[in-house]
């Protein structure tokens, strides 16, 4: 078990609320340092998201150096950045290998699990923590508190309480509700006087009002081998190489994903906003004109586009989506459009089908050591807190990272809280 530098007396209880990566994480540094751990979950089993991300190949973290690793972030680099330095990229492999299963890294530079599974890897953690004197409460939704301060839950049985020495809130976003991460605890603790920020869908899809000939023919299909533009608030334009799909009522996928918290602020700054395409970046405009421009006697102008360029499929049958007749069978126009193609998105699709959630706590409502400045006592940890990332391994880091600071904050405030009552006996 990870050791932790700072030790405290077992007659502490703490409650961690929330069974995922990050809650699991701060309770393993918990009961390292002697503290008796309670972990409550909703669900009927912990860890219900995590395993659900593993089941398309868990992608642990990613191995880019740290300069661009930490940039995935975005404006809450400097929020997270402490935490990523203490518990970074290399730690959770050295972390995840300490629990017996071994990681490769990918050529897209992804680090994966060798089994490409998260079960293997939760039942080793939780047999791991329960050895090691963790109560596990499933089915356990927390309510908030009573006058007293005791934790309110709700469980099959009736309303149940607890009280303890400190808390940690581990208690995920908003999307996925039926795993668990329902955004319900965000009211609570608004009342409590907690900064918070509404929470918005993150790598996500988004609308994009197709014809019913497109939708229905296209969709499912991915768009490979595509480089996507798009402009910052700043009008700084920035591109990335990748694949997207189409869908019935728009467009979701990695590529997208990568741009999403840009796309969703442009929309709710603009009520739109527009991606630039180049369905083939491997050739240059002069040499897909001139491929255009070659005579194509008989054959129609999807043979053409398919013998002379390579491009069929969803590729041709979006420019035919985006472009009018005329400007189709315009050759210049039609080379332009194939290298920058404009494509309008309209809005975010609903919270509960994004990966992962932007908004929630605010870094500014907690202290240096992630306790609420409204609640002494209670610390934050994960996605609940306001901050987003990419897929690729960034969200899970973040996740293990908060959780193991939020349980250091609590052990440091443990421990001066013991002094200062020793000091004034």
């Amino acid at each position: 078990m990870t050791s932790s530098p700072v030790s405290t007396s077992t007659h502490h209880r703490i409650a961690v609320i929330g069974g995922g990566p990050a809650g699991l994480m701060a309770a393993e540094m918990l009961l390292a340092a002697g503290v008796q751990v309670d972990v409550f979950d909703a669900m009927p089993s912990p860890g219900r998201k995590f395993l659900l991300a593993g089941v398309g190949g868990m992608n642990i973290t990613h191995s880019e150096a740290p300069a661009d690793f930490y940039r995935r972030y975005g404006p809450r680099e400097a929020a997270l950045a402490p935490m990523l330095d203490a518990f970074n990229a290399d730690a959770l492999r050295d972390w995840v290998h300490g629990l017996g299963i071994e990681t490769f890294v990918g050529s897209s530079g992804k680090v994966f699990p060798r089994e490409m599974k998260a079960a293997p890897l939760l039942r080793a953690w939780l047999a791991r923590l329960r050895e090691a004197g963790m109560q596990l409460h499933v089915r356990h939704r927390w309510e908030g508190w009573l006058l007293d301060g005791s934790l309110r839950f709700s469980t099959p049985t009736g309303e149940t309480h607890w009280q303890g020495s400190a808390v940690v809130l581990a208690l995920g976003g908003g999307s996925w509700a039926k795993l668990g991460s329902d955004g319900r605890w965000l009211p609570l603790l608004s009342e409590k006087g907690v900064d918070t920020r509404p929470l918005a869908p993150s790598n996500c899809g988004f609308d994009r009002p197709w014809s019913e000939h497109f939708a229905s023919k296209f969709a499912g299909q991915a768009l490979k081998g595509v480089t996507l533009q798009f402009a910052d608030a700043c009008g700084q334009p920035s591109q990335r190489r990748g694949e997207f799909v189409v869908t019935a009522s728009g467009v979701e996928g990695n590529l997208i994903y990568a741009y999403s918290a840009a796309i969703r602020d442009a929309i709710a700054r603009d009520g739109q906003a527009t991606i630039t395409l180049d369905l083939l970046p491997d050739r240059s405009l002069e040499r897909l004109l001139g491929e255009l421009q070659r005579g194509r006697g008989a054959a129609s102008l999807a043979n053409h586009l398919r013998k002379q360029c390579g491009l069929d499929g969803v590729k041709a049958g979006l420019l035919r989506e985006l472009l009018d007749k005329d400007s189709f069978n315009d050759m210049v126009t039609l080379a332009q459009a194939i290298k920058a193609l404009p494509l309008t998105l309209h809005a975010a699709r609903p919270i509960d089908e994004a990966i992962s959630t932007a908004g929630g706590v605010r870094f500014e409502a907690m202290d240096e050591y992630g306790m609420l400045k409204a609640l002494p006592g209670v610390f934050c940890a994960g996605e609940m807190l306001d901050w987003e990332a990419p897929t690729g391994g960034y969200l899970l880091t973040a996740c293990f990272a908060s959780g193991r600071a939020a349980a250091l904050g609590a052990l440091n405030w443990l421990q001066a809280n013991q002094k200062g009552e020793a000091s004034r006996g």
